[in-house]
């Protein structure tokens, strides 16, 4: 199973998204419909509401009054948070039991509105966020819903900033145009990487590595680094001491194959062993290839076909966990040394034709770094 949480501004087109993904044999999840539906009429939920702010909130027919509420909890912090702390528990319990119902190899679509500004993303192995210009929005709020173009503007305002939702997106979704281009974009999501990730992790695999190849420096690395050493951070939870971002593609300027190298530490042995399953739920199972040592305890990569990435795991203090920070400062601050780097990475790659390949590379570097930090 993946799961896969969907999210977008307002106005962005995200139901559009969804629909198109469940049409494709996704599972959803919408936080909104549930959320009506944990304070329907006659509902535990309608019920606490009721009791936290009294039957001014209940239409003559006994159903919850929206507007009513919204006029109170919209105008006063404290009652926002008591009507989060009355809904958003149902919710989150009511989509656990779906996604427990859903098959072992379903991609389940979580729809949440307001996934970045909740802080959630890195509890899912994959966020699409779906993008529009501001622009567009406003039109579409105003065209096809009727809102006043000050009320829309302002309702986007309120959200996430576009930024804000770009840098927790594993893909970016643009649906500016029109609906048989997102449902085009949709279909290739969906069969190029939602369909191959869920089968890896249901296999417990990695996606396969990719062919030797240098990238050149790319400014959103980083970013792209950030994001996973999140989800990994989570993953790992109380074991888990420290998620750096180490290798080539932490050195800005710096060619490299584009995999992402992360380092996780740990406080011993028996915590790496325990991480691993949370972290193969989180989209890095173990590589059963990997031969872990000089200071490795393991090695998990990424299953998401779209991202290759590899998190190491070792102990925290030992020698290969410094040596891994050290070289990467030492390049980051020695234009000299980088560019060494640099040309011994585009030698060993230009004997591709005849014969090298990403072990081969591996060996060359790994010789290169080790002879770098003496």
């Amino acid at each position: 199973m993946l799961r896969t949480g969907l999210t977008g501004g307002i106005g962005a087109g995200k139901s559009t998204v969804a629909r198109r993904l469940v049409e494709r044999g996704a599972v959803l999840v919408d936080s909104d419909l549930i959320a009506r539906e944990v304070v329907a009429a006659g509902s535990a939920g309608l019920a606490a509401v009721v009791e936290a702010f009294g039957d001014g909130v209940l239409t003559p027919g006994g159903e919850l009054d929206r507007p009513a509420l919204a006029r109170i909890v919209f105008a006063d912090d404290t009652a926002r948070r008591t009507l989060d702390g009355i809904v958003h528990p149902l919710v989150r319990d009511r989509s656990a039991e779906l996604i427990a119902a859903a098959p072992d190899d379903a991609v389940v679509v979580q729809d949440i509105p307001l996934l970045v500004e909740g802080g959630m993303a890195s509890s899912f192995p994959l966020v699409v966020v779906v993008d529009a210009d501001a622009e567009e929005r406003v039109r579409r709020l105003v065209g096809a819903r009727g809102m006043a173009e000050e009320d829309a503007r302002a309702r986007i305002a309120a959200q996430a900033t576009d930024a804000q939702r770009r840098a927790a997106a594993d893909v970016l979704l643009d649906n500016s145009g029109d609906e048989a281009g997102t449902r085009a974009r949709v279909d290739a999501l969906w069969d190029e990487r939602l369909v191959p990730f869920e089968e890896n992790l249901r296999r417990g695999r990695p996606a396969p590595p990719p062919a030797l190849h240098l990238a050149e420096p790319d400014d959103t690395w980083t970013e792209q680094a950030q994001r996973l050493a999140g989800r990994v951070a989570a993953a790992a939870g109380e074991r888990g001491r420290e998620v750096t971002h180490i290798g080539s593609t932490a050195v800005p300027g710096l060619v490299a194959r584009d995999v992402l190298d992360l380092q996780l530490l740990v406080g011993s042995a028996d915590d790496a062993e325990a991480v691993a399953g949370p972290l193969a739920a989180a989209g890095f199972p173990a590589d059963p290839d990997a031969a872990p040592g000089d200071g490795t305890i393991r090695v998990h990569r990424n299953a998401d076909p779209g991202r290759p990435a590899v998190v190491v795991v070792r102990e925290q203090g030992a020698a290969a966990a410094r040596a891994a920070v050290e070289l990467r400062d030492r390049l980051r601050t020695d234009p000299e040394l980088r560019d060494a780097y640099a040309a011994r990475k585009r030698a060993v790659v230009t004997r591709s034709g005849d014969g090298a390949d990403v072990r081969s590379y591996r060996e060359c570097t790994t010789t290169w770094r080790a002879a770098a930090i003496r």
